[in-house]
């Protein structure tokens, strides 16, 4: 069956907002495009928005953190996973630090082709936050064997005279390959001798960064064995991309070179795992990065960076980690309103008919409608619709197959989290403040926890359709919602999503909700008698009830 091709519809208000603060060429804040899984921010990104961000004047850098997780990336014919990134296997945070500096080193290349950053732009930032006299004479002693002098007390040279030396022998070095691109062969002498100079402090600065970060190593190897945190430390691994970061802020010219970052799927870095236990964790790294971009934001105004997220932790919880609900501009985007998208979908790609069964069953989600609409011209389709099927036989079997490969996986994940979590009580690795007095998830056993969790996630979905699918956890300014166990496990695997405004957690899709229900309805047929006993007295002496929060924030 042949039929009209899918087409990237545009989105006229948030590609505005987003123009608008990629026009600065230092901001003050670094901004947050988050929203639930499959409404287009990637496609909005690098379909809409990526080429004009690299015309003229702009130059944009686009990390995709999820790139090395191979079986759910497009860039290896694969698709996005429709939960979260945490069910995925975890990429080694070595290869996530390669992406980004690899990003910003070719940036900072494009600064040094325009003549925006020299050897000496490089010297002060680096001694700015480093004392590379150090590493510098080392390198020079290597380079220069026994020959050369070995600086004492008595015969002290200044760090600048270093550098310039180090500089001088490092440019010597420098390659053809790397010269590629920064300058025509044609240029004069002199003007070649300063972008190799530009270039070889580049590279000195990194083996500077490299050497220091090494004698570290020692120190990060007994943080990990004793646990704790050290932000000197945490600092450390972070080094170099901040002080690309610093140097291509810092360099950034209005209507001549303005360089922006785009760091995509960022909790990937929070999950991402070490090699060994001479490096810190991703979770580390991540919090060091984020917390360096917003300082130097804050203080001496930074490039754009814009982190894009499906993670609902970025709507409100890493506001508040980070220090308050406006450290980070924040940009939601929920997709099309059933309005917008009957606007575009309907005549061109689903008739009057098909489209009242899709926006009732699965919503209007873009992911949904375009996986609906290429089944819908599948060969599979046409046989079925032989047999004197309907549409909505379709839509069954694509709810079907959320159920089955998506849904049923998540919580069977969810489940585990849950007993983690009866084991941690067990063990008193929980806060006591959240096992308080009337909590329904208060008294987990010492043995049987697979049945209390699966109890406890069905007393929760219970009570999530008892709310309509739409618990509101401001309401009351208490946030309890988030102390339930099984809240946070949900939110984890990705099935429920927390906006920022309006204050609700919710399934990330209509269709995602449906096949909640069926997993409730399944479980519930599965349990034995004895079972179903232990289920009905948990929902009537300690179920959950969160009818209160239902309430809008006026």
């Amino acid at each position: 069956m042949s039929g009209k091709p899918w087409r990237i519809i545009p989105r006229p208000l948030l590609e505005t907002v987003l123009n608008n603060h990629a026009q600065h060429h230092r901001v003050p804040q670094p901004l947050i495009l988050h929203g639930p899984r499959g409404v287009g921010k990637t496609t909005l990104i690098l379909e809409r928005l990526y080429e004009k961000w690299n015309t003229g004047p702009h130059i944009t850098g686009y990390v995709d953190f999820a790139e090395s997780i191979e079986q759910y990336h497009p860039k290896h014919g694969h698709s996005y996973p429709y939960t979260s990134w945490n069910l995925c296997p975890p990429p080694k945070l070595a290869t996530l630090k390669t992406q980004l500096e690899s990003c910003l080193e070719s940036m900072a290349r494009r600064a040094i082709k325009l003549g925006n950053i020299s050897s000496a732009q490089i010297f002060t930032t680096l001694t700015k936050w480093h004392s590379p006299t150090t590493v510098l004479n080392q390198i020079l002693k290597t380079d220069s064997g026994s020959k050369m002098r070995v600086v004492s007390r008595k015969n002290k040279v200044s760090t600048s005279n270093l550098w310039e030396t180090a500089v001088f022998k490092l440019s010597a070095g420098v390659s053809e390959q790397e010269l590629d691109g920064v300058f025509d062969k044609s240029v004069r002498v002199e003007e070649g001798s300063y972008y190799k100079e530009a270039m070889a402090a580049l590279k000195l600065a990194k083996e500077v960064i490299g050497a220091q970060g090494k004698w570290r190593e020692n120190a990060i190897r007994d943080l990990n064995s004793k646990g704790g945190f050290s932000r000197s430390l945490a600092n450390s691994a972070t080094d170099w991309p901040c002080l690309l970061l610093e140097l291509l802020s810092l360099s950034a010219e209005m209507d001549y070179f303005q360089p922006k970052l785009v760091i995509n799927n960022i909790e990937v870095l929070k999950n991402a795992v070490r090699e060994d236990d001479k490096t810190i964790c991703g979770s580390m790294y991540h919090d060091s990065l984020i917390w360096r971009i917003i300082g130097l934001g804050a203080n001496e105004r930074c490039l754009p960076v814009v982190l894009v997220t499906s993670d609902s932790y970025y709507s409100y919880r890493a506001f508040m980690d980070f220090g308050f609900p406006d450290i980070f501009i924040s940009r939601e985007t929920f997709g099309w309103t059933p309005a917008e998208a009957k606007l575009h979908m309907v005549d061109d790609y689903f008739s009057q008919s098909e489209w009242n069964v899709i926006v009732d069953v699965l919503g209007p989600n873009p992911r949904h409608l375009f996986e609906v609409y290429a089944l819908k011209l599948s060969n599979y389709y046409q046989k079925v619709m032989n047999y004197e099927s309907t549409f909505e036989d379709i839509v069954d079997l694509y709810l079907a197959y959320l159920q089955v490969n998506v849904v049923n996986p998540a919580m069977d994940k969810a489940l585990l989290l849950l007993e983690k979590f009866a084991v941690d009580a067990q063990s008193g690795k929980i806060p006591k403040d959240k096992l308080r007095f009337g909590a329904p998830w208060r008294h987990p056993p010492k043995t049987n926890t697979s049945l209390w969790a699966k109890i406890q996630l069905m007393d929760f979905i219970q009570s999530l359709v008892s709310t309509g699918f739409a618990v509101n956890y401001f309401a009351d300014c208490s946030l309890e919602l988030l102390d339930d166990p099984s809240v946070l496990a949900m939110l984890e695997v990705g099935l429920l999503y927390t906006q920022r405004d309006p204050s609700f957690i919710r399934p990330v899709t209509r269709g995602i909700q449906r096949c909640l229900v069926r997993w409730l309805v399944q479980e519930r047929i599965g349990l034995s008698f004895k079972n179903s006993v232990r289920y009905r007295w948990q929902r009537a002496i300690r179920g959950r009830s969160y009818r209160h929060l239902l309430l809008y924030n006026k």
